[in-house]
């Protein structure tokens, strides 16, 4: 009855939440709580706006910040697509900062890095200049959030504060040739990368590749690819793997069953997150 009861209060206040309730905490069961903020702008851009939310308990510990970057192909997609998994990351990690964050979304006379690396590196400023200290980050996004984490962590954060990065089916190496069958794939070609911040002879696709930024020094990465994912086919997690190893980075990465749009989809969703939890104390995040 208990069981039955919390599973109740908890789904109340999932969909409170989905409806844009106006309640300032979020309480999901076995004494969890946390403060929530939504649409918080951290930038001057309309797009520059995330939902953050901090542990009710100990707010003067210092504590590790998510940062949850949705997918879309770079120029769609919003928060709210994250919400609920927040929300079921906020259960497992009720110690842990979470920022779910809209960015500025590419377009064809918007490119989208740097854009969305400075999106990424504005909200790292902001919980420092919130919190009054430097948070340990951890990138976790899906599909272009995974890469836009990896591309983050593995060349636009020359602090470091970045500590791990949660990779779903985010693509590593845009020159793949199974990558290339993606339906928008000359869009990202011409326009994702903005051919300014190109140097020497390197290519578009060569520079938003996150496998081409691995060193010793790359933040350990959990990723999560799907068997019959047909927009990201497991070669990418191949690839990337090799990488990683070779540069002795700590990674690991783990199959699902489904395509896509199915890693947040029971029992994936769940085998996920004890993949996380596991995955963050072995790494000490």
């Amino acid at each position: 009855m208990r069981k039955k009861l919390i599973f109740i209060v908890v789904s109340l206040h999932i969909l409170c939440l989905l409806l844009n309730c106006k309640e300032k905490k979020v309480s999901l069961g076995s004494g969890i709580h946390f403060d929530k903020e939504e649409n918080i702008h951290y930038g001057n851009d309309p797009d520059q706006i995330m939902d953050l939310y901090l542990p009710h308990e100990n707010p003067s510990k210092k504590k590790t910040a998510f940062i949850i970057i949705h997918g879309g192909g770079w120029r769609s997609g919003n928060k709210s697509q994250l919400t609920f998994f927040t929300l079921s990351m906020m259960q497992k990690f009720p110690d842990y900062i979470f920022a779910n964050i809209n960015y500025r979304l590419a377009s064809v006379n918007r490119y989208g890095i740097p854009n969305q690396m400075e999106d990424i590196r504005k909200v790292t400023v902001f919980l420092k200049n919130k919190l009054k200290y430097n948070p340990k980050i951890i990138l976790l996004g899906n599909s272009a959030g995974g890469h836009l984490s990896m591309m983050y962590a593995y060349h636009f954060d020359p602090l470091k504060n970045v500590k791990s990065v949660i990779n779903i089916v985010g693509p590593a190496d845009l020159s793949d040739e199974g990558f290339k069958t993606y339906e928008d794939y000359s869009f990202v070609e011409k326009h994702l990368i903005d051919p300014k911040i190109l140097s020497g002879s390197m290519t578009a696709n060569s520079f938003s590749s996150p496998v081409q930024w691995i060193t010793s020094n790359t933040p350990p990465t959990l990723s999560y690819y799907g068997k019959t994912d047909r927009v990201i086919p497991l070669s990418q997690k191949r690839i990337l793997d090799s990488v990683l190893n070779k540069n002795n980075v700590i990674n690991e990465s783990y199959e699902f069953n489904g395509g896509h749009l199915d890693w947040d989809k029971k029992p994936n969703d769940s085998l996920l997150i004890k993949k996380i939890e596991t995955f963050l104390k072995r790494t000490d995040t």
